[in-house]
């Protein structure tokens, strides 16, 4: 037996040794390519000055023709400052570029988004507003990505409020969108009713915070909820000193007051939703042995899950997932926020709600659910492509029944264009390849 455990250690760490070579080889992941041919220098005149001209005074006569004429409404910005990213921490933003130049690559190929990474040199929150208020005549909706909390909640509530285009924080609504379609099968896996089991968050960072917040939406009692964060657990008299726009929802759980860390937060659990630090050991396996009988174990965090899926199936729990590709149950943003941007983009949504997530979650979890889920499949995986199509005309659906959406379409031009967009990004990769512009390492 511990011959297989080291066998399946040796494979998680693969992807960490063979990224630095090829890194190296490719030096970043994205590129500009054209989106128009170029028949001859001609098409200048066209493409460019003197013809562009003419564009660019009917964008003087009427603002929104920017998303006829550009490429606006399918460009989006992913900004960081760099303080949390995956699970390394306060790394700067040149550190944190990597990270979102992988982003950009999924939202091109999984959604066919372009998106533009932004590290910026600040960490102050209202120099980062102004940053992205300054940029937003250029894109059509900004990512918030791996920046440290409570700064990132004030930001979030702030430009979605003072910008008229869709502002996402994907540690936080992506994560939790994802996590409930995991939940939602997970529970349907083991037989049990969503609205009666016990749950513990072990952190209580971005991720399940914005869980918390899905949960509530879909009428979860939070009482029953027990969040634990490297304080330990959060109690009535701890919440009550929390930032001023989470401590309302943290004040809601943990009717019993229980006190303690981890260990006691996870007695007579049936899931534990873990979004702390990277593993592993953060999580032991004789805390996962106190929960309840057919125990479902979410341990999310990157690069390593805080228990290793071997040793909480060991301990008894019967579904693992974790945020890796290279363990069955990725439980990853990966599958929310290309689709959840395709759908807004191709609408026009001036935000992203609360409920837009929820219908995502909900597309995830019916995708899967229709393919027959187990214990190791409770979320589709990135290769099933489809799920993006359906995801994306859900938020889009969900966007126009709650009137934030400027430009409805029906539902045989939703899906038609939200179609046509994610095979785009596919298609490119496989013509560039082909064509040897990307060299196979």
């Amino acid at each position: 037996m511990e011959g297989i455990f080291e066998n399946m250690k040796k494979k998680a760490e693969k992807p960490s040794q063979e990224s630095l070579a090829l890194h190296t080889h490719y030096q970043g992941k994205i590129q500009l390519a054209p989106k128009v041919p170029v028949r001859s220098y001609d098409d200048f005149a066209v493409w460019y000055t003197p013809g562009v001209a003419a564009v660019c005074q009917s964008i003087v006569n009427d603002k929104q023709a920017v998303y006829e004429y550009t490429n606006v409404g399918n460009a989006i910005a992913i900004v960081s400052d760099g303080t949390r990213v995956l699970g390394l921490g306060n790394i700067g933003p040149q550190a944190g570029l990597p990270v979102m130049e992988g982003k950009a690559l999924l939202f091109k190929y999984l959604g066919g988004v372009d998106a533009i990474p932004l590290c910026i040199g600040t960490k102050n929150i209202d120099e980062i507003i102004q940053f992205c208020k300054w940029i937003s005549p250029s894109i059509g909706g900004i990512n918030l990505e791996d920046i440290e909390n409570p700064k990132c909640f004030m930001l979030l509530q702030k430009l979605q409020e003072e910008l008229s285009i869709p502002v996402f924080h994907d540690d936080q609504q992506g994560t939790a969108t994802v996590t409930l379609a995991a939940l939602i099968n997970a529970v349907r896996v083991v037989k049990k009713d969503l609205k009666e089991i016990r749950i513990a968050l072990i952190g209580a960072g971005s991720a399940n915070y914005a869980l918390l917040k899905l949960l509530d939406r879909i009428g979860i009692d939070l009482g029953k909820i027990i969040a634990c964060d490297v304080n330990g657990v959060i109690t009535k008299d701890r919440a009550k000193n929390f930032d001023q726009i989470t401590k309302n929802l943290w004040l809601k759980t943990n009717e019993e007051n229980v006190s303690g860390g981890a260990e006691e937060a996870l007695k007579g659990a049936d899931v534990c939703i873990a979004y702390s630090k990277s593993g592993p050991g953060v999580i032991k396996p004789e805390w996962i042995k106190t929960m309840n009988k057919d125990a479902i174990v979410f341990a999310g965090a990157n690069p390593v899950p805080e228990i290793w899926p071997w040793e909480a199936k060991q301990a008894g729990a019967r579904i693992v997932a974790t945020g890796r590709s290279d363990f069955p149950n990725q439980v990853n943003n990966s599958l929310g926020f290309p689709a959840i941007f395709r759908g807004v983009l191709d609408v026009r949504a001036t935000k992203v709600t609360d409920e837009m997530c929820v219908a995502a979650a909900q597309a995830i979890a019916d995708f899967a659910y229709k393919k027959a889920i187990h214990e190791e499949y409770i979320v589709p995986t990135m290769e099933e492509d489809q799920v993006y199509v359906e995801e994306a005309i859900a938020v889009a659906k969900k966007a126009i029944e709650q009137g934030v959406a400027q430009k409805p379409l029906s539902d045989q031009e939703l899906r038609k264009k939200i179609e046509e967009r994610i095979k785009a990004g596919r298609i490119m990769e496989r013509v560039l390849v082909n064509a040897n512009v990307i060299k196979l390492p």
